[in-house]
């Protein structure tokens, strides 16, 4: 095996172990750390159609849960349709170093506010659910991440374990299938593409129950948060590499982004342990 498809492999292992964990997260591991060796047109239509496959599990195993959410979840749903039209477009007439760079800023933002702890639910769900779908649309269809503002709305709504899980796994299975639709209908799923789904396709066999075990001997919340420390180191050096190769900034001063996400994540990660050990001390006590 060549080495770009051993890290593919690497990669996207510990990306399904995080999905297995957490309901979400392949994607939003997967795809910073494979553009530094691949397109946008190349890797998101690979990911796509093994996502339709993956959410529809997802949602099969929390299917109990579907009566209680699909009718809060629906106008997000209808939302979806244009975006993913729109970012379809914009995938196939942007340059691929440009579309990199746009990828990792609208994710870096979404990932330090998990990491931050926010919280603010909405109190209009169904006035917020086309405009929401509609910009989850455009994400994900441009990056195919849509984990980290799906938790960050979610994870707002008082839904049980299994009703948040159901409601993932129903969004992401209607974007991933109209994704892949408009992917088909625009030329974008190639031989090379598809070349990529049996490199990827194991590691998610393999992956997604381990993080379903994993995540039984360690608490959700802290599980997340060190993914999501990961992540956002991840996506901080891919910025920092596409605006070197773009010559936006030249030579090592590119890194200074790494370096800012660095310290604002270190942060964000010493009030989380740190208020995470408070809390388990005070309920001991």
């Amino acid at each position: 095996m060549s080495a770009p498809v051993l890290e593919l492999i690497a990669i996207t292992l510990f990306a399904a172990i995080v999905n297995g964990g957490l309901g979400y997260g392949f994607s939003s591991i997967t795809v910073p750390l494979a553009l530094l060796f691949l397109t946008n047109r190349v890797l998101n239509p690979a990911l796509v159609l093994i996502e339709v496959v993956l959410n529809a599990w997802v949602l099969w195993v929390n299917r109990d849960a579907l009566g209680v959410i699909w009718k809060r979840m629906l106008p997000i749903v209808i939302g979806l349709v244009p975006g993913v039209i729109v970012g379809t477009m914009i995938v196939t007439n942007v340059g691929s170093s440009w579309l990199k760079l746009w990828t990792y800023l609208l994710l870096l933002p979404l990932i330090l506010f998990q990491a931050a702890g926010f919280r603010r639910p909405m109190k209009s769900e169904r006035a917020i659910g086309l405009p929401f779908g509609f910009s989850l649309g455009i994400l994900y269809s441009m990056t195919t991440i849509s984990g980290p503002p799906l938790a960050l709305l979610l994870n707002n709504q008082g839904l049980q374990k299994r009703e948040f899980r159901a409601s993932l796994g129903f969004i992401r299975l209607a974007e991933s299938s109209f994704t892949a639709i408009a992917y088909l209908t625009a030329g974008l799923i190639t031989k090379q593409s598809n070349l990529l789904i049996p490199q990827i396709l194991p590691s998610v066999l393999i992956g997604v129950p381990i993080g379903a075990a994993l995540v039984k001997q360690m608490k959700v919340e802290t599980f997340r948060r060190i993914c999501m420390s990961f992540d956002a180191w991840i996506v901080g050096f891919g910025v920092s590499t596409v605006l070197r190769d773009t010559r936006v900034v030249a030579g090592p001063g590119a890194y200074l982004f790494l370096l800012g996400v660095i310290l604002i994540d270190g942060v964000l990660l010493y009030r989380f342990f740190s208020n995470h050990g408070r809390f388990d001390l005070a309920r001991t006590s």
